[in-house]
């Protein structure tokens, strides 16, 4: 983090007119990393010029998802455009009485109503984009363009120049889409005589396909990966990387971490496409970063159904080590597959002698293995008796034997089950006395 002379303040101005999409939670979090790295703050605001579309619920949504994910913020005194019209309306004036905007009908079928438009210099505008470099624009095509829908409606280019001006706004970051946007903006805030703020336009977020990202290629909001058992750590970091990268190979982050890091030196310029499959990595990965006890906590929090089940204390060190999500973790301890932790349910005894290619396996031959793997596991101490010290004193005796031979009936004996997991995995969660006990059992039904 670094401590300037001059307060580097960006801001984050989303539309409530939909839920928080992964989008804009990248600006966010770009606008959020410049500013903390530069020793600055980002404001919150919300564009409400739309007001057909704009409802509380979305704004609330925005909220939530920024507190879910742990992007701090700051908010202007009055955070909605559509609470700033006295604001506006004092510059606004400041364009009509300079002749720099004017009263005009909107078609001659409708001579009553009237808008108010920009008078276009027509000038060569070109502006250092912090990514980009130099973007130069021809603002003659744009024409004598529409700022406000009367004097009490300006639309969003006048009110977010006006915004940016009064919040102090020194660097705008957002998606390269809004480059078009940019001349109009220079020339109105040239026009009130107003500083220009420096420009960054990150790229966008495309699809497997290369198309902007959209619900047709499945979820795009953040409650959606929130119910789908992400971790805010896990979303931020992998959000990061796509547009931006350290300059080295290192891949996974804290936030405190990528303030440190992060620069628009870094960020690129092409597209960034959204990978569902790395995203998980990332998770996977944050979610073994985290504490077992903070493993727990966020699990029963997304979950709260399995406190009433005993057995999820049992498989939680599973969980932890092997779940992508919480929802993976959650609909495993519930599954049938993790059944065995709950006991083994009645099980013909024929089940436990394997169908071995080219080889007829008795009764007599499964008696001899279980015996030997109970004498092999006895000799474990109980304090180390875990997954990978019964995998290394049966292993190589499986493998003389016929591992198909002995470790099938070994794992049905303690699962009843015809899918579960490897018998080491099974032991090593269910503890020393209930995987010989149901070995016993087992060998008795035999």
């Amino acid at each position: 983090m670094k401590a300037n002379t001059k307060k580097i303040i960006t801001r984050f101005p989303p539309s409530p007119t939909g839920f928080l999409h992964i989008g804009s939670v990248r600006t966010a979090l770009f606008n959020y990393l410049f500013s903390a790295h530069e020793g600055g703050k980002m404001y919150l605001r919300f564009e409400d010029t739309d007001r057909e579309r704009s409802k509380k619920e979305f704004e609330d949504d925005i909220v939530e998802g920024l507190h879910w994910l742990g992007i701090p913020y700051e908010m202007p005194a009055i955070a909605r455009q559509s609470e700033r019209t006295d604001i506006y309306k004092a510059h606004f004036q400041t364009l009509l009485n300079s002749g720099r905007a004017y009263e005009a009908e909107i078609s001659e079928n409708n001579p009553a109503k009237k808008v108010v438009r920009f008078k276009n210099p027509n000038t060569v505008i070109t502006f250092g984009d912090l990514v980009r470099g130099p973007v130069t624009f021809d603002t003659t095509e744009l024409g004598d363009f529409v700022i406000a829908r009367s004097v009490d409606e300006p639309l969003y280019h006048l009110a977010v120049v006006i915004d940016d001006h009064e919040m102090g706004i020194t660097h705008v970051i957002r998606g390269e889409d809004h480059i078009s946007n940019t001349p109009r903006q220079i020339l109105m805030l040239e026009a009130l005589g107003f500083k220009r703020p420096l420009y960054a336009h990150i790229p966008l977020i495309l699809a497997p396909d290369r198309t902007k990202l959209s619900k047709r290629h499945g979820a795009v909001s953040v409650n959606e990966y929130r119910r789908m058992g992400f971790i805010p750590e896990a979303l931020l970091n992998y959000l990061v990387f796509l547009g931006w990268n350290p300059g080295t190979n290192r891949e996974l982050f804290t936030l405190s971490e990528l303030v440190n890091e992060f620069g628009l030196e870094h960020v690129q310029k092409g597209g960034a496409i959204f990978s569902t499959e790395k995203l998980l990595w990332f998770n996977r990965e944050h979610i073994k970063m985290l504490s077992r006890e903070e493993f727990r906590k966020r699990l029963y929090e997304f979950a709260p159904e399995l406190l009433k089940d005993p057995s999820c204390e049992i498989l939680l060190p599973l969980m932890h080590e092997r779940a992508n999500t919480l929802k993976e973790a959650a609909d495993l301890i519930s599954s049938s597959e993790f059944s065995f932790v709950r006991g083994v349910a009645p099980y013909d005894s024929a089940k436990l002698i394997p169908a071995v290619k080219g080889k007829t396996v008795g009764k007599e031959d499964i008696q001899k293995h279980f015996a030997y793997i109970r004498q092999a596991l006895e000799a474990i101490p109980n304090k180390e008796f875990s997954a990978e010290k019964v995998k290394e004193a049966i292993w190589e005796y499986a493998a003389e034997k016929g591992r198909g031979e002995v470790l099938w009936p070994m794992r049905f004996a303690l699962s009843g089950a015809e899918r579960s997991p490897d018998p080491f995995t099974i032991a090593g969660v269910i503890g020393k006395e209930e995987t010989l006990a149901r070995l016993l059992s087992a060998s008795k039904k035999l």
